[in-house]
């Protein structure tokens, strides 16, 4: 058995699983799995770069780790950098910094291998029966990943959009203390649906078989849709839910003010804030997809929610 951990830095929170592997049987048995949210990604749509308080809150949480990693005595180690990295013009402050914290050089990922990754990883919560292909998304908050395979990648896609730049694109100015207004999520809408006009030419939405939705926005949709009052991952992972399901969850985000989704139990510190623009993004995909499997005369099944995405990826790439 080998111990690795898998560092997963995106724009709005950096995770870490370290995990024991066989690498015989690809199999992982998680030792720990954590995440902090540290918005590195904060302002970089408009500016191009990323704040030095943001990249002092990142290298900060990866101290921590480092710290953890250093415990549970993993062997070898992977950190990943994705949306914000990509595409921040000072990434090499931020590269550098982590370079000294851990003793190895971390990778800005494109997002082709981002998105196969996560199809990896999220391979692992999808039962057998399920009908192929899959369509795995992954929301994170600068990108949003979409990937179409059956034992491997088919089709792949990354685009920039993110809950947190849909959310600095035109959410910021809602009202905290009363939602989402119908104008701002109609604007939104319109600019996620010509983002998907865009990835459907690299991505066969008629094709899908099954609908299979990682990362936190999804989650925490997932656990609003189960009525959980604390965040339960043995019950998040592998749920097989409605469109219809999906879509009161993804509602009561969008509607409820920030104070209200904050003190939902389920809801992580730092993202009440761009959960609504996460939903939408997830809606869209999920009406996008119904309407193309709808025209072959199919209706969308069950939607699985996966907690098992990148992370799972990078760790068993390390076998």
């Amino acid at each position: 058995m080998t111990r690795v951990a898998a560092i997963d830095c995106g724009t709005n929170s950096i995770r870490l699983l370290v995990a024991e592997t066989d690498p015989e049987t690809g199999h992982l048995s998680d030792l720990t799995r954590q995440m902090r949210i540290v918005r590195l990604g904060q302002g970089v749509d408009k500016t191009g770069l990323l704040d030095p308080a943001a990249i002092e809150r990142t290298l900060e949480a990866t101290r921590e780790y480092r710290e953890m990693i250093g415990r549970l005595g993993a062997e070898r180690i992977r950190f990943v950098a994705t949306s914000a990295s990509r595409d921040a013009a000072n990434r090499d402050v931020f590269v550098d910094g982590v370079r000294q914290i851990l003793g190895i050089e971390p990778e800005v990922i494109p997002g082709s291998e981002e998105a196969s990754l996560s199809f990896t990883g999220a391979c692992r919560s999808v039962p057998t029966e399920a009908a192929r292909p899959m369509l795995v998304v992954d929301i994170g908050g600068g990108s949003s990943e979409l990937v179409l395979g059956d034992a491997s990648v088919m089709q792949s896609i990354s685009i920039n959009m993110g809950s947190v730049r849909v959310t600095e694109k035109f959410l910021a100015h809602c009202d905290p203390a009363a939602g989402i207004d119908a104008a701002a999520r109609e604007a939104a809408c319109a600019w996620i649906d010509a983002q998907l006009d865009e990835a459907e030419a690299a991505v066969d939405l008629r094709a899908v078989g099954t609908l299979v939705g990682v990362a936190g926005t999804v989650t925490t949709v997932t656990a609003q849709a189960l009525g959980l009052e604390m965040y339960q991952p043995e019950r998040i992972d592998g749920a097989a839910l409605s469109a219809e399901e999906h879509q009161a969850a993804i509602d009561f985000m969008v509607d409820q003010p920030i104070a209200v989704k904050a003190a939902l139990g389920f809801m992580p510190t730092g993202r009440e804030d761009v959960i609504a623009a996460g939903a939408l993004i997830w809606e869209r995909i999920i009406r996008r997809v119904a309407a193309r499997i709808g025209e072959d005369g199919r209706e969308l099944g069950k939607i699985v929610t996966s907690e098992h995405d990148i992370l799972d990826g990078i760790a068993m790439s390390l076998l």
